[in-house]
């Protein structure tokens, strides 16, 4: 891993709010428990070391969504809450990048390593690492700080949230950023 606290690894926190905790409107079956522990640890970690921290924020276009603005389900998650110097990038795409300004906040602060965290795996996290990868950054993905919910397939098959996430990450794996767990990370920036 080529990482460390010298090189300013972004954290990148992708939409850790209220609305996914309502798990039966997302499918009835979560994967990783754990998630939010590992993404808080994280988060902990990066402001203790005073480096920077991203806040992602879906906004759905769709009024009936726990994640449309003016839902609670729209507020980030209590231990989620950014710092008044954090910055808050909303979009109502899968990608952090589209629509928004954080490529360019990031270029600008000289940032070129991120770490993504967040829900959900096969989504916004996924959408957002490919375009990383894509854009050149060095990107980190934790693997056990990130979740996703069961799907249907096109075949009315039901698929297990923690498929969805194991194939998702298997995606991504070289291709498109590092994949570790929360310990391996903070082991190696400690």
């Amino acid at each position: 891993m080529h990482i460390s606290k010298d090189n300013t690894p972004a954290l990148v926190l992708i939409d850790i709010q209220k609305g996914f905790e309502d798990i039966a409107y997302w499918g009835g079956e979560r994967n990783n428990p754990d998630a939010e522990t590992n993404m808080q640890k994280l988060l902990v970690f990066w402001r203790t070391y005073d480096l920077p921290v991203f806040h992602i924020k879906h906004c759905s276009t769709t009024p009936a969504s726990p994640l449309a603005k003016g839902n609670v389900g729209n507020d980030f998650m209590d231990f989620n809450t950014p710092l008044a110097h954090e910055p808050i990038i909303e979009k109502d795409v899968n990608s952090a990048f589209i629509g928004t300004d954080l490529k360019e906040q990031l270029e600008h602060k000289n940032i070129d390593t991120l770490v993504i965290i967040g829900l959900t795996t096969d989504h916004c996290v996924s959408t957002t690492t490919r375009m990383a990868g894509n854009f050149g950054f060095n990107t980190y993905l934790i693997e056990d700080a990130v979740a996703t919910f069961n799907k249907i397939g096109a075949n009315g098959q039901e698929y297990s949230a923690q498929l969805i996430h194991d194939t998702a990450i298997a995606s991504l794996k070289d291709e498109f950023a590092t994949i570790v767990s929360t310990e391996t990370l903070l082991n190696a920036l400690s």
